[in-house]
């Protein structure tokens, strides 16, 4: 790993995440009465309550509302999810007051068009692995993990190795 990209997540407060494409392999099941199923990976899950427990929050930002995401949130301990954000990037400022944290103490992850603009204002950028080639060529580390298979959780390993180096255990 980059020197810069240690320093950068030494510094890391909050870790935003992306859902469809991200958290999930990006497929989306719908019946006629909408959404049905998720595909949530158990890492990801792990790596949200690694965080926490060494004070790393983690937000969800997505432009999707769905109940399915809400419900995964709460089980595994998300702090706090903004569903509905077409502009992700004018949530940016709500974020930062809530947490009383600056853009540079924050990761975002996310894969796709909609995300560039908040990939451009956060201290760590991220995408999976098959994140669009647009996205990867701008951030500041490409997964080698693909969305819904562990990206997440190599996000969240990549920071706790960089703050916490002696440290060999963060559960």
């Amino acid at each position: 790993m980059k020197n810069s990209l240690k320093i950068k997540c030494k510094k890391i407060k909050l870790v935003v995440t992306d859902v469809d494409g991200v958290l999930t392999d990006g497929g989306r099941y719908f019946s006629s009465t909408g959404e049905l199923l998720k595909k949530f990976h158990v890492r990801d899950g792990m790596a949200v309550n690694l965080l926490l427990r060494n004070n790393i929050k983690t937000i969800i930002l997505t432009k999707e509302t769905s109940k399915i995401t809400k419900s995964w949130a709460k089980s595994m301990n998300i702090t706090k999810v903004y569903s509905g954000a077409k502009i992700k990037e004018e949530k940016l400022k709500s974020i930062c007051d809530f947490f009383d944290t600056t853009p540079i103490e924050m990761a975002f992850i996310g894969d796709d068009v909609n995300d560039i603009n908040l990939l451009k204002k956060v201290g760590i950028s991220a995408s999976p692995s098959d994140g669009i080639s647009q996205v990867k060529k701008m951030v500041d580390y490409v997964c080698k993990n693909s969305g819904g298979n562990g990206a997440f959780r190599e996000l969240a390993d990549l920071i706790l190795q960089s703050k916490f180096p002696k440290k060999t255990n963060w559960y």
